[in-house]
């Protein structure tokens, strides 16, 4: 049997530094996908987020991405979601939101947070990535 190829254009994903909250460990992840909108080229940038259950008990975790330009930029909120996690197990890197901006020589950061139902919210997760590096 041979292998089948993966999409050789898919976007590979970048964590940042974990924190956690309670029974819970974070991770942040950015993704930058070139694309392009006619002559205008783009890159979809991507906010993703693993977390793992280190407790013995399933919870429901609730999270949220923002997302900035380094350089002068004020956060913006990309999405928010949420999971039920088994006790010990993991989910993700699953997709928080995206936008999509026009190409330029910037360094762009997104930044994930999370809680269990009761617990407090984490720090910041952070990821970043240059906009539109090849």
């Amino acid at each position: 049997m041979t292998a089948t190829p993966g999409d050789a254009h898919a976007a590979a994903i970048a964590c940042g530094g974990g924190v956690s909250t309670g029974r819970v460990a974070i991770n942040g992840c950015v993704s930058a996908q070139r694309g392009s909108v006619g002559r205008v080229i783009t890159r979809e940038i991507t906010a993703h987020i693993k977390a793992r259950n280190t407790g013995t008990r399933a919870l429901n975790l609730s999270y949220e991405a923002f997302f900035r330009v380094v350089d002068g930029g004020h956060w913006v909120k990309l999405g928010s979601g949420r999971a039920y996690v088994r006790a010990g197990e993991a989910i993700g890197p699953a997709e928080v939101g995206s936008t999509t901006r026009v190409c330029g020589p910037v360094k762009v950061e997104i930044r994930v947070h999370a809680r269990a139902d009761g617990a407090a919210w984490s720090n910041w997760s952070p990821a970043s990535t240059k906009q539109c590096q090849t």
